[in-house]
């Protein structure tokens, strides 16, 4: 029995971890047998935290709350000699989710995981969401067990960035916001060893909040009255790696599928340094 604060997943880096606050409450689990059942509970804060094209606040950030959490769960119920990769990973969010986190926004959002279903491949996780004692959604993560990995995260080193009250949800997912110039939306993903996962790619997490903005961006542009996410599915097809070279590119980009007066649904893809679509994600958004 594993039990305590000590729980961590090697795909998971410890700069994300950091750098976004993410903070484990309490964790009981049976682990490393190919059978571990519990619940792992654990907070983020994401007030302040706005869209970069759009000024709007975003809740982009639980993607990477989700990730973190329910992915955690996937890999402790695995076996000692295996390690996890995302498949897929879903936010849900009900009606009162964005008044709460407007009206408190100094209260971090809650994620309690725990395991769906027997142990196979792949394994589901679910996690609830709850914000100043309000359930305001729920998260699921998909992962793929794969035999040998590391026995524990490995470090991106010291963190350059230092996290103060004018700091960005762009500056902490080092991304900046440009226009595509066709009714899309384009961020760049710009290097970031303390974003990186073990292979030297971004984290599924990050990359999931990626597309969120560029897709509730695009849903959003010149328009009066802002429509919210209700729901993003996204879905990993091949690692995204940031660009490094100069001349080569690494980018998430939104558009809109369909647009109404009271919902809309938008598309986004991640392009990696490769040029190849390596990340994608459906979002259906609600007035």
């Amino acid at each position: 029995m594993i039990s305590g604060l000590d729980l961590t997943d090697p795909e998971t880096p410890i700069g994300v971890v950091n750098r976004f606050g993410i903070t484990t409450l309490t964790a009981e689990f049976s682990a490393g047998t190919g059978a571990g059942t519990g619940e792992l509970v654990a907070s983020m804060p994401i007030g302040g935290m706005t869209n970069p094209f759009t000024g709007q606040p975003s809740i982009a950030g639980l993607a990477i709350l989700v990730d973190d959490v329910a992915g955690r769960v996937n890999f402790y119920r695995t076996g000692g000699d295996q390690w996890t990769v995302s498949s897929e990973l879903t936010v849900e969010l009900t009606p009162d989710a964005y008044p709460s986190l407007l009206s408190e926004p100094d209260e971090p959002v809650i994620a309690s995981a725990r395991g769906i279903g027997g142990i196979g491949s792949p394994l589901l996780s679910l996690c609830d969401l709850t914000h100043a004692g309000t359930v305001i959604g729920v998260g699921t993560v998909r992962t793929l067990p794969l035999n040998g990995g590391p026995d524990a995260p490995v470090s991106g080193g010291a963190d350059p960035l230092i996290r103060t009250a004018s700091t960005t949800l762009a500056d902490l997912m080092s991304v900046e916001a440009v226009s595509a110039g066709d009714g899309s939306c384009r961020l760049h993903q710009r290097p970031d060893p303390i974003l990186n996962n073990l292979i030297g790619i971004v984290h599924g997490g990050v990359s999931g909040a990626g597309l969120e903005l560029v897709a509730a961006a695009a849903v959003n542009l010149d328009r009066s009255e802002p429509l919210r996410t209700g729901t993003i599915r996204v879905n990993f097809l091949r690692p995204f790696a940031a660009a490094t070279d100069r001349g080569a590119q690494s980018f998430y980009e939104g558009s809109v599928l369909r647009a109404g007066r009271n919902t809309a649904v938008a598309d986004a893809r991640a392009i990696g340094a490769d040029g190849k679509v390596a990340v994608i994600a459906r979002l259906t958004a609600y007035r």
